[in-house]
């Protein structure tokens, strides 16, 4: 057996179109969208009378991809705190690296993004930050300084 690649993160969502807008705004772009229903979609997931809408996207460089998910059917719930910290076991964060973090912060606080903390600088090699998006999503950003 080998491993060929990792193929996408999947994010199951609230509202699809408000995830969906953040990360374009972030830089992602929509490879497509579909409905998700059937025999195959239960025997995949494991649960019975799915229905959902989900949008592929993928980063500028083609390498990494994110799925975006809105159940209809059965309705997805929260386990726990719906805004986990960090520190949570399970999914921690999405990290990109963006070329200027002031600029992207600004852009994606138009979007509902919240600082977690701030923007700290990593010796003189990054300035990085943790933001909560779209459902409560922890995704980082790092800035390379050069």
């Amino acid at each position: 057996m080998t491993l060929l690649r990792m193929d996408n993160v999947g994010i199951v969502v609230e509202d699809l179109d408000a995830a969906v807008a953040f990360f374009t705004e972030l830089g992602l772009e929509v490879e497509g969208t579909a409905r998700v229903e059937g025999p195959f979609a239960d025997q995949t997931v494991g649960l019975s009378g799915v229905r959902s809408h989900i949008a592929m996207l993928r980063t500028p460089d083609g390498h990494g991809r994110l799925e975006l998910s809105r159940y209809l059917s059965p309705a997805a719930g929260v386990d726990g705190s719906p805004n986990p910290p960090p520190n949570t076991l399970g999914l921690h964060r999405i990290m990109f690296a963006v070329d200027d973090i002031d600029d992207t912060l600004a852009r994606l606080r138009a979007h509902g993004a919240e600082l977690l903390g701030e923007v700290a600088r990593y010796e003189d090699v990054y300035r990085l930050c943790y933001l909560r998006g779209p459902s409560g999503v922890i995704v980082a950003l790092a800035e390379e300084l050069r």
